[in-house]
């Protein structure tokens, strides 16, 4: 399983020493049968998505990360954005990541909806 960290607003890729998590840590799991090029994760109350929490990684089908974030973020509400390898975007918004300990996004071909099922 990979693992991501975030910062106070921006997510990035934890090089160096491991920071001490966050209340808002949560896996994020993709099982919408399509590549996940891209991860945003930002505070509700931002107009920015900062960057890409994958950096240069994806998210194939059936994998999972782990997003973890500085222990100092003090917000719980976030919205997140997913893009897939074909440019398509799905965006959920005010999850209560301290309440949540995983989101799972699905995809249904038939009906072309894209949902997220959170624990």
């Amino acid at each position: 399983m990979k693992t991501l960290a975030a910062g106070l607003t921006a997510l990035f890729v934890l090089a160096a020493a491991p920071a001490m998590a966050g209340d808002q840590d949560f896996t994020l799991t993709n099982a919408t049968g399509y590549t996940i090029e891209q991860v945003y994760v930002a505070p509700s109350r931002s107009d920015n998505w900062e960057e890409d929490v994958m950096g240069a990684d994806v998210l194939a089908d059936g994998e999972a990360v782990d997003i973890v974030f500085d222990a100092a973020e003090g917000a719980c509400s976030f919205d997140l954005k997913v893009v897939y390898d074909d440019g398509e975007e799905a965006v959920w918004s005010r999850l209560d990541l301290c309440t949540i300990s995983s989101v799972a996004i699905s995809y249904d071909r038939a009906s072309g909806r894209t949902w997220a099922e959170t624990e």
